[in-house]
Order: structure tokens, then C-alpha cells, then sequence
């Protein structure tokens, strides 16, 4: 892990909620350190540190009262006003959220905010930004921190994620201790949250355990699954033939993907994690909009069936997952 140059200007960044939100932003807060500014960030999952784990910026984890947050980005404010004598006389805090909330906790702490025009928070903003409409979620993060170092460049092909060190060790550890010698394939089979359509439909995969049970049987390499929290049981009972390493470090599942000959999963944190490392990842989609939540990056086949309005979602059968994994790994896997 790199440090900060001590040079740098800080800046205090509010990241998104999600996982997989928080990994397309990945490309944005480089930007940013590239051009000469020492992220802080500010994050509400108690995640946050261990998935960033492989950068060098502060992980603030924000408190659940807003009287707390603010206190907490006062606080901040304070130590990077200590690390840079101009920190009050220039923008100072980026927001990637777009709610009203976010943008008034940084107001009210006192910070010069810019942040994209929405949901009427323009007035609570130093400098209000122009909301890009279309385009991939990581294009969007990626607009915003281009606009606020007034600049146009194109995104990455591919987020390069970092891996801190001894997670990767441990990682490690944990492959040789479960007799997984060589390649697997990492299965994501849980996903938290509904898809953004109007009818909030399910983004698992139905046909997810068939998957896993003809691939155990025609696939050389062997299946693992790495369950989250309160995920063990079901992952027992669902997918008897994976592999399963318990444990619940999000920084140690980065460094088990890295290591993955294919990851496939369903539309979840881990799949953007697998695509931002380089892996090959099959993202099984139902209802997600592809063009704009798919995981990003050049190793990334989406399976998805074409969705009809007004009719259940169309998900593609286990025999055409395996097909495809087979295709990806050579035919035997």
C-alpha cells in the first residue's frame, strides 16, 4: 500500500452505501489522488475500511446519528485544516451521493461541498454540479470528479483494484488449508437488495443452485463459495458441492477473488469486486439494466435474457451458465 505524498491537499469524500457502488467509484478517487488531492473518506458501511483496505486513504466510518456525523465531519475538518493551512479558502469536501442529506451534514459542518444538483440541495452547495443522465454508474462517479477538477478525460477500461498485502497472505492461507491447490471458480450466489425497477424485482438467480450442481459434476476445477455474514446456512444447504471458506473479512473475499480462475455471480458487491481485480466474471442479470449496473471491466461477460415490459423477468437456465463458464475456461473448466 502507497502512502499519501505529504504534499497532497486533503479532501474529504463521501462514498456511496454499496459495495459495488463504492468499487465504481474506485476509479474517480484515483483520479482525484492524481491530481494532487489525500482523499478522506467518509463511508456508512462498517465495511468500508476493509474493502479499501489496499489504499492508502482514511476510512471514516460515519455514526448513526446526524448530530454525530456532523460532529464527526467537524472533527475532520479540524485535522485537515491541521494538515493544510488552505483548507477553509478552497472547495474542501465531494460528495458521490446524490441525497439532500449528505449534502446538508457537510454544510452544517461548515465545509465549502461540491456535489451534484440533486433532490433541491443546490443552495447547500459551494459549487452545484450537472447530473449526468445516461450512461454506466462508474461513467457517472467518474463525470463528477472531472468537473470538479475542471477537466474532461475518458474513464479506465478497467479499475485496477488494489489488494492489500496481508489480506492477500491470509487469502492464501485459507485456500491451502481447505486443499485448493491451483485454479476455482468463485461462486457469488447472494445478493442483498432488489433491482431499480419500478416493481423492485429479485436479482438472485433462480437457477443458481443447478448451476452449481452440473458444474461440480462436468467442471475439472473445483467450486468455492465465500458466504457473508448470516449467509453460512443457506450456503450448507443450497450449494452442498461448493466449497466453503467461513469467515466474514470483505478485504480477505477481494484476495479469494483475486486469486479465482472465473467468478460467477449474481448482481452483487463481490461481482464488481472480481471484475475490478481483472478476473473473468460471468454477471448472471434478470432485471438489471446492464448498461448502466453491470460490473466493469474487460474480463466481464454478462448473461442476461432480453426483459419483456409487463411480463416475469427472463432469467437464463443453468445449462447456459455452464456453457458459458466451460467457453470461458477452455471446455473442460
Amino acid at each position: 500500500m502507497n502512502k499519501q505524498p505529504a504534499s497532497a491537499r486533503p479532501l474529504i469524500v463521501r462514498i456511496r452505501n454499496w459495495v459495488g457502488d463504492v468499487v465504481l467509484g474506485l476509479p474517480a478517487l484515483r483520479l482525484l489522488e492524481t491530481h494532487g488531492y489525500a482523499p478522506q473518506i467518509v463511508a456508512r458501511g462498517k465495511w468500508a475500511p476493509a474493502l479499501l483496505a489496499g489504499y492508502p486513504w482514511p476510512v471514516h466510518v460515519q455514526p448513526a446519528k446526524a448530530a454525530a456525523k456532523i460532529a464527526q465531519l467537524r472533527e475532520l475538518r479540524r485535522h485537515c485544516r491541521s494538515l493544510d493551512p488552505g483548507f477553509e479558502r478552497r472547495e474542501n469536501a465531494l460528495l458521490l451521493p446524490v441525497s439532500l442529506s449528505s449534502a446538508l451534514e457537510t454544510r452544517l459542518a461548515g465545509l465549502r461541498t461540491v456535489g451534484v444538483a440533486k433532490e433541491g440541495r443546490s443552495p447547500l452547495l459551494a459549487r452545484a454540479l450537472p447530473w449526468a443522465r445516461e450512461g454506466h454508474e462508474l461513467e457517472r462517479y467518474w463525470d463528477v470528479a472531472c468537473r470538479f477538477l475542471r477537466l474532461q478525460q475518458a474513464p479506465p477500461a478497467d479499475i485496477a483494484m488494489q489488494v492489500a498485502p496481508d489480506r492477500a497472505a491470509a487469502a492464501a492461507g485459507l485456500l491451502a488449508a481447505h486443499g485448493i491447490a491451483g485454479g476455482f471458480v468463485m461462486i457469488c450466489p447472494f445478493a442483498a437488495g432488489r433491482a431499480a425497477t419500478a416493481d423492485k424485482a429479485e436479482k438472485k438467480w433462480p437457477a443458481f443452485a443447478d448451476f452449481v450442481r452440473l458444474a461440480a459434476a462436468q467442471m475439472e476445477l473445483p467450486l468455492v463459495v465465500y458466504p457473508g455474514p448470516g449467509e453460512h446456512a443457506a450456503a450448507r444447504e443450497l450449494y452442498p458441492t461448493a466449497r466453503m471458506i467461513e469467515g466474514s473479512d470483505l478485504a480477505v473475499y477481494l484476495a479469494l477473488l483475486q486469486r479465482a480462475a472465473l467468478v460467477v455471480a449474481n448482481d452483487t458487491g463481490p461481482a464488481h469486486m472480481a471484475a475490478a481485480l481483472g478476473r473473468k466474471v460471468i454477471s448472471v442479470l434478470g432485471p438489471t439494466e446492464a448498461a448502466r449496473w453491470a460490473p466493469w471491466g474487460s474480463g466481464v461477460t454478462v448473461l442476461q435474457r432480453p426483459q419483456s415490459p409487463g411480463t416475469p423477468v427472463a432469467w437464463p437456465s443453468a445449462d447456459e451458465g455452464l456453457a458459458l463458464a466451460q467457453s470461458l475456461l477452455g471446455r473442460n473448466g
